[in-house]
């Protein structure tokens, strides 16, 4: 008869801060509108215990314009969200995604004249 061996669980394995599927799917929706429209060509993600980072880069071999940042271990200070420049200089910060995700979304807004 065969037995079944467990899986090796490490004791020592820490948690990684992680996009929820509705965080990222506003965060991807974003994207492919701003690739629509000519803005970005390329994107990141890193997760680390502490961060879960979302890049967008104009041209892959380049710097990200953008940041979209989560640490969650800031949720009670300052907010979990950062949306962060291509220089590291912090653009805005909040505890919503909406909020932070206001100034990219108005480069997409357009006067239509009838």
């Amino acid at each position: 008869m065969s037995s079944v061996t467990p899986f090796p669980v490490r004791p020592d394995r820490k948690a990684v801060a992680t996009f929820d599927r509705v965080e990222l799917q506003r965060i991807l929706d974003l994207y492919g509108r701003m690739v629509a429209a000519g803005h970005w060509r390329d994107y990141a993600m890193q997760f680390a215990p502490d961060l879960a980072s979302f890049a967008a880069f104009r041209r892959t071999a380049e710097r990200p314009e953008i940041r979209i940042e989560k640490r969650p271990s800031l949720r009670l200070k300052q907010g979990a969200w950062a949306l962060v420049g291509e220089h590291g200089v912090i653009l805005k910060r909040g505890g919503e995604l909406h909020g932070i995700l206001a100034p990219l979304e108005r480069r997409l807004l357009r006067l239509v004249e009838d």
